[in-house]
């Protein structure tokens, strides 16, 4: 990378903290804080929610699989897309018809605090751990485009480049910031800006990459047998329907997806955000995905991690490069700050519920901000810890094989009257146990493999470790609650809340849509049109297509604004 390039991406970190900070005067109160007051836009929560899976572990685990195995990875992401339509069909509204600010609030009234304090004691942790491998990847990224000097202070030993750890930690402290200033708010918002920089850095690198690999024959006659196939022997079919399932009960019941949903003003709103993640999930994994699967075609003997970037390094002109690691930074530093407002939220909630009615909104909203200090730092933790287990081998694994026990009883108990306490604790601990089973007892050399009786359980597990962990972290939960569902025969006590409160929530008025987001999102999209025409001054090469990409910017920001102030005036 060039000085331009470090420019940019010091550019981009200073102007997404600004923007954090942009929303600090509207934090008034909790719900402003952690639910953006009901005030968000569809396409802005859609948008932020879109980008919720997004971080550099992206371009790591699926543009690796994209440049190792080719089609499947597209189809793996389309799943996701699959996955948030049956979302907007049946669930989404359910949330926001629910009259709740958060995932927490809910369990608390559908099943009791004792099920809320181990979800956020339990969950809240090891989320804000995983997070911290997000950040691991945007700095293993990073840190392979800087070579610095032997025995240089910022400098990894082991690799002559910057330091992985080093980086991760500066990292963190830069998305505690932007969850720290502004709350939901400045998270919605830089995830937008974030999905901007994205949308814009991956599509310019497809038509250079194409240039580069000689056109589509030329592609086609450099890939391995099977290479577009939409599935492979490790990711069947049978894997896809699992990973459709999993990610519909993770984008039904997560909490940073839920509060996506209840942060908008009515059910139809909510039902549109998930649409708005279905339609992008169908569309971008197509351009996401090329540059790794071209890639194979020009250099097939590289660190698969490593492949989405060093296509970008290849055909990208001077300060590019540095708008791609920008974009990287998007997504994780997207991921990393939702997830840390979601559960500084639930942390905050409880703390509220010891106080009782002594503590005000002031107090709330300090007591949140000092609860996402304390999480960021599991963050840190996390980036420095998980590399030692394998990155994409620990996300695949805690995806599989424990979000479903977390999740399912919250979306379940959306819709059963007679799901209880007792069942979800029975769903969670089994489920558990379950993962444990699988992952350190029938494999890897666990105490039950050598037991004789076992050995055909151990052998099949070890051909089929995918399908094996779909079908324990999917099943094993879904039939223990439709087991509950049959044998309980009365309606739980608690239902009759949750019913007064969608009465409730249906006799109030909805909130009034912010616009501040619409004018924000011009004002970003000019400047990036703005760094891109400075940039092909000094890139004569890439100076046209620079040229149009800037043009098409800058007309899109002229609409967005004009809407604004259009807006704006129907308001007034």
């Amino acid at each position: 990378m060039g000085t331009v390039d470090y420019f940019i991406i010091i550019l981009y970190a200073i102007g997404i903290v600004v923007a954090g900070f942009a929303f600090s005067g509207k934090m008034k109160s909790s719900k402003d804080m952690f639910a953006a007051g009901g005030q968000s836009p569809w396409w802005v929560s859609g948008l932020s929610a879109f980008m919720t899976c997004f971080s550099a572990g992206t371009f790591v685990i699926w543009g690796g699989i994209a440049y190792k195995y080719g089609i499947v990875a597209v189809v793996i992401n389309i799943c996701y897309g699959i996955a948030a339509f049956l979302v907007g069909k049946w669930v989404a509204g359910k949330w926001r018809k629910a009259g709740v600010n958060s995932a927490s609030e809910f369990l608390q009234i559908r099943y009791g605090s004792s099920i809320v304090q181990f979800y956020t004691w339990v969950k809240g942790l090891m989320v804000m751990f995983v997070t911290g491998g997000s950040v691991y990847a945007l700095s293993k990224v990073v840190c392979a485009l800087i070579p610095l000097p032997a025995g240089h202070i910022l400098a990894d030993p082991s690799t002559g480049f910057l330091s992985v750890p080093l980086i991760s930690i500066v990292l963190c402290i830069i998305v505690i910031i932007i969850a720290f200033s502004g709350g939901l708010w400045a998270v919605l918002m830089t995830d937008v800006l974030q999905f901007v920089i994205l949308t814009v850095s991956v599509i310019f690198v497809i038509p250079l990459i194409f240039n580069e690999v000689g056109g589509v024959d030329n592609f086609l006659n450099n890939i391995p047998d099977g290479f577009l196939s939409p599935v492979t022997t490790e990711y069947s079919w049978w894997f896809m329907i699992g990973w459709v399932t999993i990610n519909f009960v993770a984008m039904g019941g997560e909490w940073a997806f839920v509060q996506r949903y209840v942060c908008v003003p009515e059910a139809k709103d909510a039902k549109k955000v998930a649409y708005l993640i279905g339609a992008l999930y169908l569309i971008s994994p197509i351009f996401w995905m090329t540059p790794p699967l071209i890639y194979r075609a020009i250099n097939p003997n590289v660190d698969s991690e490593q492949a989405y970037i060093l296509a970008c390094q290849l055909v990208l002109p001077t300060g590019m490069i540095g708008l791609m690691i920008a974009a990287m930074a998007s997504a994780t530093a997207s991921m990393a700050t939702t997830r840390l407002n979601v559960f500084a939220g639930a942390f905050t909630e409880i703390y509220q519920r010891i106080k009782g009615d002594n503590i005000n909104e002031k107090k709330l909203v300090f007591a949140g901000r000092v609860v996402t200090i304390v999480l960021g730092i599991i963050v840190i933790a996390g980036a420095l810890l998980i590399p030692s287990y394998g990155y994409t081998d620990f996300i695949i694994d805690i995806n599989t094989l424990l979000y479903i026990p977390l999740i399912l009883p919250a979306i379940w108990g959306l819709f059963s009257k007679k799901i209880n306490i007792r069942a979800v604790w029975v769903t969670t601990i089994v489920g558990f146990i379950a993962a444990y089973l699988i992952k350190f007892a029938l494999s890897n050399n666990g105490f039950l493999v050598d037991v004789a009786f076992l050995e055909p359980i151990v052998e099949w597990i070890a051909q089929n470790k995918r399908i094996t962990d779909m079908i324990i972290g999917i099943m094993v939960p879904f039939l223990i609650l439709l087991t509950f569902e049959f044998c309980i025969k009365t309606e739980s006590p608690r239902w009759e809340e949750v019913t007064k409160l969608k009465v409730s929530f249906e006799k109030e008025k909805p909130a009034d849509i912010s616009l501040m987001p619409l004018k924000m999102i011009a004002i970003t999209i000019a400047i990036i049109a703005v760094v891109i025409a400075l940039l092909a001054i000094v890139n004569e090469k890439h100076m046209s297509i620079m040229i149009y990409f800037a043009i098409i910017l800058i007309t899109i920001s002229f609409v967005a604004f004009r809407y604004f102030v259009k807006s704006k005036r129907a308001l007034n």
